[in-house]
């Protein structure tokens, strides 16, 4: 099943889709891996599968603490891709900063991720005018690529990351680095609403999203509800791995209630 095939699934359910994220290798890459599965276990869609990277823009403490730890026990982008691998029956995108990419080699970072079933590439930092390279790489593997808006786009600039973009079109709700906010960006349903005008493809909202009411209430507007900071916090405020494991688990059925109880 295809990104798009899972969140239009959602859609026939009456709910927004559930997109989780991890970073890989924190705190370990196995368990990274089974913290992804419990993610899944406990009701998320599609997972996104995170590049721990030394110079995140848009990454808050929480998942900035995570990533350096992950990047100080040697995790790499093969480690990534391998999480996508072991993650067989649920679409999975990795997230990365485009430095990774490029340094990796386009072609062979979209040519591993192919092979591995991954579905495609979340760019946050990669603008479409700048992407023909790896627009090319991924129509040759199929791979889907998410480009962001914000609530400053311009409805020209939705209209060209939504031309860009395959499987959904990312909303970030707001401007700044993720992590969770006591509440959802007021911002966040225009932007939707904006998107929308400019494309048939799902959009999907991120950043600021930590529990299941939260999930709900974006849930009421988005076609696809995406949560970080949550997870990455459910698995490292626990005394040892099975803990962490059942939190994220339990978090994700938090937020997979959330979304089939969305606010009208």
């Amino acid at each position: 099943m295809s990104v798009r095939e899972a969140i239009e699934q959602a859609r026939r359910e009456g709910r927004a889709a559930l997109i989780g994220y991890l970073p890989v290798g924190f705190p370990d890459v196995a368990t990274s891996v089974a913290a992804m599965k419990a993610m899944v276990a406990g009701g998320v869609d599609v997972v996104e599968v995170g590049l721990p990277y030394s110079d995140p823009l848009i990454d808050g403490p929480l998942i900035q603490r995570a990533t350096e730890a992950a990047l100080a026990a040697g995790t790499t982008p093969q480690d990534g891709i391998a999480a996508v691998r072991a993650l067989t029956g649920t679409p999975a995108l990795i997230m990365t900063y485009w430095t990774l990419v490029d340094r990796y080699g386009v072609e062979q970072f979209a040519a591993g991720l192919a092979a591995s079933g991954g579905a495609g590439l979340i760019t946050p930092d990669l603008i479409p005018d700048e992407a023909a390279e790896w627009h090319t790489a991924a129509t040759r593997h199929g791979l889907d690529r998410v480009h962001l808006v914000a609530p400053t786009s311009t409805r020209e600039r939705i209209a060209l990351a939504a031309r860009s973009s395959r499987g959904f079109l990312y909303a970030a709700s707001l401007m700044g680095v993720t992590g969770e906010r006591a509440q959802v960006s007021a911002g966040a349903k225009d932007l939707v609403t904006r998107a929308r005008e400019a494309t048939d493809l799902p959009v999907c909202v991120g950043l600021g999203v930590g529990d299941g009411a939260q999930a709900a209430e974006v849930a009421g507007f988005a076609d696809g509800v995406i949560v970080g900071s949550a997870f990455v916090r459910a698995l490292m405020n626990t005394p040892d791995v099975p803990s962490g494991l059942a939190a994220v688990e339990a978090m994700a059925r938090e937020l997979a209630s959330g979304v089939r109880h969305r606010w009208s």
